[in-house]
């Protein structure tokens, strides 16, 4: 179908849903890169146009990827709740956008809208994010409630968690040992401790795993730790009798995306099968961690979508969102700026694409995060993080991601500082998830009012952490 619409005298034509989702995306370098952007604002805001007008119905109709040849699409289309989507099935996407800014202006929003998200696809969901505002994505994201638990409790109003990422180049447990301290020192550590191996080896996987538990246990802090190795590998180790807490994977929006990650449907359902199996949550049993991020469908070459014409990547990001909502994970986070420039060029790009897909997951009824971070050879600063992270926690992200000094030594990339979430925390009034609140409490590390305390470590039973083998 030809969509077509003038703006100024000048006709424009869109040739089908793919295209159309493209052009009406906000600018891009990764669009660009894949040759789907709009040569022009004035292009992008006539597909925006049509992109508004368009009803809802259309994309049960459409595909944006081959059913045929695609089991995302699969998993879309056959999952389908029609009830919930009912109360809006007669709605376009601009009057979507309409209903979502009046719901989220409501005392019970957060039931209003998560009645629907199961009615929504993702595509539905990234057409809609395209022609808001970034204080429209905001202010909905901020009225939804996604919680998760397993032995802390994310997502819950007031509060912002945070991943511990102690990762090191040659994972010694020493180095990993002090950044963990550092971490829980300022509050962190949350949501998940979660460390990126420097190799996938299993051996080397299961010794981290055993440090890890091994700090857990002995300090009896509520927090679930994971080591974001395949899930193949992980699944091995919980055969093995390993301390798994959490399943990780990288997911993308296509099955061919997904299986350059080495990974199909079948083979998520199986690990959090496992997990689950090993019954180790003491508050609640979801075992996923999922990671996700702009632009990696197209590092791989398995973005083309009907007809063969490239998917603009918000719109395959939020399709990843399909494959999580599969999974009832702990946690997702988008990986905002890690792939580089080449996806998304600068702090502008990065803050809008990290708002896009924290309110895109959000709506499709995620435990929702953001890596808040950036390459050194993007047009990008830490100011912009500090934007990024003061709307997200406006925005009521679950939670975000924080490495010591905001420079991860392993990875090569600039993210979050402790100190950076300390501060966030501080002047918006948030707070750590409640049971680990409460473990900081009672080992004298903050006050009733949540804020930190001055903390003598050297008669802490952490001192022990600054000898770690």
């Amino acid at each position: 179908m030809i969509y077509r619409q003038q703006v100024s005298g000048v006709n424009y034509a869109f040739d089908g849903l793919v295209e159309l989702l493209a052009k009406a995306t906000p600018l891009r370098s990764g669009d660009q890169l894949a040759g789907c952007a709009a040569e022009h604002d004035a292009e992008r805001a006539a597909a925006a146009w049509v992109l508004a007008d368009l009803p809802l119905e259309t994309f049960l109709n459409t595909d944006v990827v081959p059913y045929e040849t695609d089991e995302v699409t699969r998993l879309i289309m056959d999952s389908h709740d029609r009830r919930a989507f009912a109360p809006v099935s007669g709605l376009t996407v601009g009057g979507l956008r309409d209903w979502l800014l009046e719901t989220a202006s409501r005392d019970d929003a957060a039931a209003h809208i998560a009645a629907i998200s199961a009615g929504l696809t993702p595509e539905m969901v990234a057409a809609v994010s395209k022609i808001m505002r970034n204080q429209d994505l905001i202010a909905v994201a901020a009225a939804c409630t996604v919680t998760a638990a397993f032995r802390t409790t994310v997502g819950l109003p007031g509060t912002l968690a945070t991943r511990l990422q102690p990762n090191h180049p040659t994972d010694d447990p020493r180095g990993i040992a002090a950044a963990v301290l550092d971490g829980l020192l300022l509050g962190c550590g949350d949501a998940v401790i979660g460390i990126n191996p420097a190799t996938d080896s299993p051996q080397a996987t299961a010794d981290l795993l055993d440090l890890l538990d091994s700090i857990r246990t002995r300090y009896d802090i509520p927090v679930q730790s994971c080591v974001l190795s395949h899930i193949t590998t992980t699944i091995g180790l919980i055969e093995a009798g390993a301390p798994v807490d959490l399943v990780f994977q990288s997911i993308a929006g296509t099955e061919g995306a997904n299986s350059a990650f080495g990974v199909n449907i079948s083979l998520l359902r199986e690990g959090r099968e496992a997990a689950l199996g090993l019954q180790r949550g003491t508050v609640g049993s979801n075992v996923m961690y999922l990671e996700t991020g702009q632009g990696s469908a197209l590092s791989s070459h398995t973005h083309l979508g009907v007809g063969g014409k490239p998917v603009d990547q918000q719109t395959l990001e939020t399709r990843a969102y399909a494959v999580a909502r599969d999974l009832d994970p702990l946690l997702v986070n988008t990986v905002v700026g890690f792939i580089g420039p080449e996806y998304l060029y600068d702090g502008k790009q990065i803050i809008r694409a990290g708002l896009e897909d924290h309110f895109c997951g959000k709506l499709m009824g995620l435990p929702m995060g953001v890596d808040v971070c950036y390459t050194n050879h993007a047009e990008a600063d830490q100011n912009d993080m500090d934007t990024l992270l003061t709307l997200l926690a406006a925005a009521r992200a679950a939670f975000v991601i924080t490495v010591p000094g905001a420079d991860d030594v392993m990875l090569g990339y600039q993210s979050l500082s402790f100190h950076d979430v300390l501060t966030t925390r501080r002047t918006l009034g948030l707070r750590p998830a409640p049971e680990f609140e409460a473990w900081l409490k009672r080992v004298g590390m903050v006050d009733d009012t949540g804020r930190l305390t001055p903390f003598d470590l050297t008669h802490s039973p952490l001192r022990a952490l600054t000898s770690a083998p």
